[in-house]
């Protein structure tokens, strides 16, 4: 029996829409190689912002754009005939497209062209840290409290948030301790941002009250830049075992490579230079018990009646042992504070 029937026609290619993401946080023009070479070979490259900041970029490569974004049936059409369309979307994306094309896909009435998300740009470890200066520079300029604050009306907070930090770290909340992270971070960007507006007035040491006088530009202004700039600069000094041709095979060759390195830049006159005296007591005796043993200065401690001589021998003994006399104080006192709870009757507080 012969078969009269006419042949298939093979189905027509239904092409490719390829949604072209790029990351505010990276320059404009910046992009992937898949991504430039997705861009020359389209048949249409669609962009409903005629601000968008890659449009200049892709004008000087060549790439010929339309000011215009069809709706999902319109845009399914463009592709008939195996064509590739790229479409950048806003910064806040395009939610009308993007929901029109999934419904669609879902209805299964329609030949759908291949859907592809190309990434343009990616963001970068820290990238996240440029959002933080730009919104911290907002607040500064537009909130009323923060746009007053200085440097010294601040200092306090600087200081609760690292015993914050460090209860976070003992109570080993990993949560809890993100959070506080963040938050001495924020003192750290705070401060820097403050700083961009230099000394009010250009008096030295003079920030005005504690209202804080911010108009224009004074001395000494710096950036968050700055700081992480100089920051970079030290860790890279002090780590000639990492950046450099030292070597370092252990812990102690660390200390030493960091210890050497810090005397040559502080030029100090007494090992004793730079210890701050208001820190906490056994945190201070620790630490010039410290100095003066790596110092190698042979001096007896103090002798003398009271429990303060009694706290800074045994301090100085915690520190020569290679313990924090602070941390393990703390530790005795939150095991104290949970026994008083306990004759109290009342339960622990949780780690």
């Amino acid at each position: 029996m012969t078969d009269h029937s006419q042949p298939t026609a093979a189905p027509e290619p239904t092409g490719r829409i390829v949604l072209l993401t790029t990351s505010h946080r990276v320059a404009p023009g910046v992009l992937s190689w898949p991504a430039w070479q997705t861009l020359h070979a389209a048949d249409r490259v669609l962009c409903a912002d005629p601000g968008h900041p890659q449009l200049p970029y892709l004008r000087e490569a060549g790439v010929e754009v339309e000011y215009t974004v069809p709706d999902a049936h319109e845009l399914v059409e463009a592709c008939a005939g195996g064509r590739t369309v790229v479409v950048l979307p806003a910064g806040e994306g395009d939610q009308r497209l993007t929901d029109g094309l999934a419904r669609l896909a879902g209805s299964g009435r329609v030949s759908m062209p291949d859907l592809e998300l190309l990434p343009g740009s990616y963001d970068l470890p820290g990238a996240r840290l440029l959002d933080l200066v730009q919104v911290m520079d907002r607040v500064r300029r537009e909130c009323p409290w923060t746009s007053r604050q200085t440097h010294r009306g601040l200092a306090k907070y600087a200081i609760e948030e690292a015993y914050e930090l460090v209860e976070a770290i003992e109570d080993g909340d990993r949560e809890e301790l993100r959070e506080e992270l963040g938050d001495v971070l924020l003192q750290v960007v705070f401060h820097a941002r403050i700083a961009e507006e230099g000394i009010p007035g250009g008096e030295d040491g003079d920030e005005g009250d504690e209202e804080g006088d911010t108009d224009g530009e004074g001395l000494g202004a710096f950036s968050i830049d700055d700081v992480a700039g100089a920051l970079v600069q030290k860790l890279i000094h002090r780590h000639p075992h990492v950046f450099g041709d030292a070597e370092a095979e252990t812990p102690e060759d660390v200390h030493a490579h960091w210890q050497r390195t810090k005397a040559v830049e502080k030029q100090r006159e007494s090992v004793t230079d730079g210890i701050p005296l208001g820190q906490p007591g056994l945190a201070l005796a620790a630490k010039l018990a410290g100095r003066a043993r790596t110092g190698g200065v042979a001096v007896e401690l103090p002798r003398g009646d009271g429990i303060g001589y009694e706290l800074l021998r045994l301090a100085a003994r915690a520190e020569a042992e290679g313990v924090d006399p602070e941390t393990a104080l703390r530790a005795a006192a939150r095991v104290y504070r949970d026994a008083i709870r306990a004759a109290e009757g009342v339960a622990a507080t949780p780690r």
